[in-house]
């Protein structure tokens, strides 16, 4: 037996109880319904010439229904008389190379197939000039600047690493995911403090310079759900980003208590944020530039990444302890490209790593100030996104009770690990019976 085993195991974890948060939860009912509705506007519609070339932008990040959004958006551009393909608009990731951003799409169940077109996928851009005041190039994806017409299709919402009237949205999409890992470097290049300027000052410059279509924006609530989508003319993007970005804020999911000794993530992963964990959440962010109301907790600790991730794991960083079985998963190649492109180095530091799910979560208890186990709270979620069922310690269970927002669906418990220290529900993929 290790001396840190040895050490840990004499750490007792607090006894824990699984409750369900309740958040506002309305929600389109027909997702492609609607985004045939908004395409049909005579001011959307009438954009799209028979013949026309167009360019269908799609990011990296785990946006609700976006194979079935991007489908539709295909379909209808057939219907009007266009000659639509996919491009890869996700900055550096992917690995920053071609078949890297295909395969993202692909684990996002956006192929050729499911879309009924074409993928173009290169990381080559054409320079459409500069931003005077800070000389950047400003960046496009070749191929969108050689179609006739360019469609874009993002969700709106926080980022993680900085606040602004602008954070991620349609703008993004243009600024950085256009742009290639080249674009996405030259408008990280002046760091997060700068970075919403950047994306307006760029979105600007490619929205007047390349013959955008219209843009597709969605808003989800806190199951993960779209409740808002819109079409806008690219006239109308900017100021939709800033009107929406407030909405998209509110619905946000959180945990529903304030104080934290201990959090544990399940998995951190892409598809929940692009920072690998969301600020929102966790109250931690890779940058001194991100605004949010959530405290961090006195000590955070991740299990795993997701395979969707591909290696990425940037975000473990703001991790204080780890397991080896997430350190094992790292793509460097991966991680490094986009953290460097970013400029969040804190995002991809390699945190404490422990040889089991056991050991990183008593190694995170023995250090957060705590010593007595039964006034420990603790809360363990499957991942940043998904907070409708979470755990929580039993000293946590009175506020429990008193909140209207929150059901309890079991009684206190002891954690159940496997022979190796490892949880065998990770995500929560198995149900409690």
């Amino acid at each position: 037996m290790s001396i840190i085993t040895e050490m840990l195991e004499q750490v007792t974890l607090p006894k824990i109880v699984k409750i369900r948060q309740k958040f506002p939860a309305a929600e389109l009912q027909d997702v492609a319904q609607t985004v045939r509705e908004q395409l049909a506007k005579p001011e959307i519609a009438g954009r799209v010439k028979t013949g026309m070339r167009v360019a269908v932008a799609v990011g990296s990040r785990g946006m609700t229904d976006i194979s079935l959004i991007a489908r539709v958006v295909v379909a209808e551009l057939k219907r009007l008389g266009a000659q639509p393909f996919i491009v890869p608009a996700m900055g550096s990731h992917g690995g920053a190379t071609a078949e890297g951003q295909s395969a993202v799409l692909a684990g996002l169940g956006v192929t050729a197939e499911s879309a009924g077109c074409p993928i173009l996928s290169s990381m080559e851009t054409v320079e459409l000039g500069v931003i005077e005041s800070s000389g950047l190039p400003v960046l496009i994806d070749k191929h969108a600047f050689e179609a006739d017409g360019i469609v874009v299709i993002n969700r709106i919402k926080g980022h993680n690493a900085f606040s602004g009237a602008v954070e991620s949205g349609l703008s993004k999409m243009i600024s950085i995911g256009l742009g290639k890992q080249k674009g996405a470097d030259a408008c990280h290049a002046f760091g997060f403090k700068h970075m919403a300027e950047q994306i307006i000052a760029m979105a600007e410059i490619k929205l007047a310079k390349a013959n955008f279509l219209f843009g597709v924006g969605t808003v989800e609530n806190a199951y993960d759900r779209i409740t808002r989508l819109v079409a806008v003319l690219p006239e109308d993007i900017i100021a939709t980003d800033k009107k929406l970005l407030p909405e998209a804020k509110a619905n946000l999911p959180k945990i529903l208590f304030e104080h934290i000794d201990v959090l544990v993530v399940d998995q951190l992963g892409k598809e929940f944020s692009g920072g690998g964990m969301d600020v929102h959440t966790i109250g931690r962010s890779s940058t001194d530039y991100a605004r949010s109301a959530v405290a961090s907790p006195e000590r955070l600790v991740v299990l795993d990444v997701t395979d969707y991730s591909h290696g990425n794991c940037c975000g473990m960083g703001l991790a204080d302890l780890v397991t080896r079985r997430l350190f094992n998963k790292i793509d460097f190649e991966v991680t490094y490209a986009n953290v460097l492109t970013s400029t969040g180095t804190r995002s991809g530091r390699i945190p404490l790593i422990m040889d089991s799910d056991r050991l990183a979560i008593q190694g995170a208890a023995k250090t957060c100030g705590v010593p007595d186990s039964k006034r420990l709270r603790l809360v363990r979620i499957p991942n940043s996104l998904h907070l409708e069922e979470i755990y929580i310690s039993e000293s946590m269970l009175p506020e429990a009770k008193a909140c209207a927002d929150i059901d309890i669906l079991t009684q206190p418990r002891e954690w159940t690990f496997d022979a190796a220290g490892n949880l065998n529900d990770i995500g929560f993929a198995k149900k409690e019976g």
